[in-house]
């Protein structure tokens, strides 16, 4: 009995809930109707009023669809108030809602809302999303099933989002979308005779006049126009401002196409039609602007008391737990304090053994630091020796082979063996320095120096190293420099030789028989600066799509295993795009397979503009020294084959020579003998190069002194000056540059001085 007594209890309980829930909903749908009322009426406050009282019933019970609906309508009310981001809540609030109740037609309706409102206010590319939406999910709506009332607003939306779409495509001037919005609404409007005569109609009928007006199309545009007008006028009576605002956008439009097609009687008669309807649209508006200020004032104030009301209510309700949370506060402090006293003394003694283990790790860290700088050191000590150990034997081959093809009386065949030689020992040599380079750039120590360059001479000289490289290949180079081209400029002339050698070698190792094309054009110029695209170009086998990306890293080769002709370290061109980038350029790859290559570059660069002045002192300077007096050279270098080297480049030049094997022998030898130059090695038994010239200097001989190293030794390089060296030259070195450097010094170290005297 008990049992059937309960479950009876309960069935009554549940059906007085629902039937109190269902009461709650009804009242929802009575305040939501009574305030859509006001709103139509123009009593603002008293709809916002209403709308507000229903969404809090619908948040009491969970109400989704009511919630939906008094949040659209409080968004209209903002969006006309001109509180756009409350506006933009309200829709936002409608569309979680209308997700929650999962009707499709009132998820529809809340993004039509939603890019009617970023149509108007903010981003056209948004509004565009959200209709595309509301299309998606009006289409899913079970349109047979619906009743009158819902059909209607199906057909709205429905209606009133291809119409916004229509003007947004439109705007965008995108046609396309525009006529396929355009003929869907038709086909919308021909399917309802209700529709041919109504509003909608005359709107499309707009809309298509502009889409013809948009395709120069007058005559069709001002046909459909007029329909539009016909249509507008017929429908006057039924909602004043609105048809004055389409009034206002049909003869602009009309009068534009008129006018456009030539028609300029008519175009200003539709004006005329324009200027009236624009005059009472206005007069609307600002009737309407009084109204809305008014309305604004009163719910600001409607706000405001609420604000107050709800405060007073917080106010009370804080007091209230004000007593709860005091006892509360003072219940956690105290067991917070035991828990801090337990904590620190369990911190105490975990901080003690820490202080212990990180001491011990201390220690070890340490001794991993100074494992790691003797590696280094070992590691540089053992670049600097083994750079030595392979450019000493590689000065001797180079320049023996250098002076042996000075020798006439050789026999072709010994020509070209010789030439092969001296290719495979400069071959040789490059592979060195790239891998030594390569070391430089990775650890950032590599710096550019800024000195002046003959521009077409070093383009010049760079094209004549590959005559024998162009002789086994068949190939020729043609170089083009524009005339703006400044003939000096101040940059790393070694490093941008280092390009343009890296990159034509490149085209003359994979083109055959063919032209590369070396250009320098002018793309800016002014007094002290001038940008310059340097550009190589080669009719060779190309490069694939898929290796343009890897080209330029570390260790890559193109087609290394197809042919092994194509030798190399792989890192010609990672350090030629490094380079690029130090001069502030960037390297560009155009290439098509079988077809060629072109790899150019653009460089801001200095003008030296004082380089004339320079070369009036110079040309003084050759003028007071004889160029053919027979200068005195000590070479102090205790490597044989070196000595030969160098002492036959410098006799054939008419210097004469005098040969000693460590730096304590140059020294004696500045003592007893006089000498125009001294050519110091470095690396030497007994006394070194370094100790050598601190001693000469310390001495107060001003003699020039020129350091001759085969190593790699960056400390003399940035402090030659420093220990007393007047210059620096990397052997093998280039013969010109050589040659170059002793001259200069001795000419600057007897003359220079008192031209510059006689110049000023």
């Amino acid at each position: 009995m008990k049992p059937k007594i309960l479950a009876c209890f309960l069935a009554c309980t549940v059906m007085a809930f629902g039937q109190s829930e269902r009461d709650i909903v009804k009242r929802i749908d009575s305040i939501n109707s009574k305030a859509i009322s006001h709103y139509s009426n123009q009593q603002i406050l008293d709809s916002f009023k209403e709308f507000n009282k229903a969404k809090k019933l619908s948040d009491s019970i969970d109400d989704s669809y009511g919630k939906a609906i008094s949040s659209y309508n409080l968004g209209n009310i903002y969006f006309l108030m001109q509180e756009f981001t409350n506006a933009k809540a309200s829709y936002l609030d409608m569309l979680e809602a209308a997700k929650n109740s999962n009707d499709m037609s009132l998820i529809a309706q809340a993004y039509l809302s939603l890019g009617e409102f970023e149509k108007e206010v903010a981003s056209p590319e948004i509004a565009l999303n959200h209709l595309e939406k509301a299309l998606a999910y009006i289409s899913n709506s079970n349109y047979l099933g619906m009743n009158e009332y819902d059909k209607m607003q199906f057909e709205s939306v429905l209606l009133k989002s291809r119409i916004n779409l229509c003007e947004l495509y439109l705007g965008k001037a995108d046609l396309d979308k525009a006529l396929i919005n355009l003929l869907k609404l038709g086909e919308i409007i021909n399917a309802n005779n209700k529709f041919k005569t109504s509003y909608i109609s005359s709107e499309f009928n707009y809309l298509y006049g502009v889409y013809f007006l948009n395709k120069e199309l007058y005559n069709n545009a001002q046909n459909k126009f007029k329909e539009a007008l016909d249509i507008l006028k017929k429908n006057k009576s039924k909602n004043g401002k609105k048809i004055n605002i389409q009034f206002v956008k049909i003869y602009d439009k009309l009068s534009e196409s008129y006018a456009k097609s030539g028609k300029n009687e008519e175009a200003y008669l539709a004006l005329l039609e324009h200027n009236k309807y624009k005059s009472k649209f206005i007069n609307d508006k600002r009737i309407s602007y009084e109204a809305i200020t008014k309305s604004k004032f009163l719910i600001e104030d409607y706000k405001n008391d609420a604000q107050l009301a709800e405060t007073e209510k917080v106010l009370l309700l804080q007091k209230a737990d004000e007593i709860k949370a005091t006892n509360f506060v003072i219940t956690i402090a105290l067991v917070l304090l035991v828990l801090t006293l337990v904590l620190l003394f369990n911190g105490y003694r975990s901080k003690r053994k820490l202080n212990k283990v990180l001491g011990e790790q201390n220690s070890i860290l340490e001794y991993a630091k100074n494992e790691a700088i003797k590696s280094s050191e070992l590691k540089s000590n053992f670049i600097s020796n083994v750079t030595h150990e392979l450019r000493t034997p590689l000065y001797g081959v180079v320049g023996i082979t250098s002076l042996l093809l000075k020798n006439n009386n050789l026999s072709a065949n010994d020509n070209k063996m010789l030439e092969s030689l001296k290719y495979s020992g400069d071959y040789l040599l490059n592979l060195i320095n790239d891998v030594l380079q390569f070391g430089k750039i990775e650890s950032k120590k590599l710096e550019l120096k800024k000195v002046t360059v003959n521009l077409r001479e070093l383009i010049q000289n760079n094209v004549n190293s590959f005559e024998y490289r162009l002789q086994e290949t068949n190939n020729k180079i043609i170089t083009t420099i524009d005339d703006s081209v400044p003939k000096y400029i101040k940059c790393d002339g070694v490093r941008l030789s280092q390009v343009l050698i890296n990159l034509i070698g490149n085209s003359v190792k994979f083109t055959e028989s063919s032209y590369i094309y070396v250009k320098v054009k002018t793309l800016n110029l002014s007094n002290d600066k001038v940008r310059l695209h340097f550009e190589i170009q080669d009719d060779g086998k190309g490069i694939p799509k898929n290796k343009f990306n890897t080209i330029f890293e570390n260790f890559q080769q193109l087609d290394q295993e197809s042919n092994t002709n194509y030798q190399g370290t792989g890192l010609g061109l990672s350090i030629t795009k490094r380079l690029v980038e130090l001069f502030g350029g960037k390297i560009v790859l155009e290439s098509e397979l079988g077809v060629g290559t072109t790899i150019s570059f653009d460089l801001d660069l200095e003008i030296d503009n004082d380089k004339k002045l320079e070369e009036t002192i110079k040309e003084s300077v050759s003028k007071l020294v004889d160029l053919k007096q027979k200068y005195k050279v000590l070479i102090a270098e205790d490597n044989k084959i070196n000595q030969i080297v160098t002492k036959n480049l410098l006799i054939k030049q008419n210097y004469a020579c005098v040969v000693v094997e460590n730096g304590k022998e140059a020294i004696k030898a500045l003592e007893n003998q006089s000498f125009d130059l001294v050519l110091m090695d470095i690396n030497m038994p007994i006394m070194n190069g370094i100790e050598a010239t601190k001693i000469i200097r310390e001495k107060g001989k001003k003699i020039p002194v020129i350091a001759l190293t085969a190593a790699d030794i960056d400390y003399v390089k940035k402090n030659y000056n420093g220990i007393g060296f007047t210059g620096i030259l990397t052997k093998p070195f280039d013969n010109n540059e050589f040659f170059q450097m002793i001259l200069s010094s001795i000419q600057d170290s007897k003359k220079y001085n008192n031209v510059l005297e006689k110049v000023s």
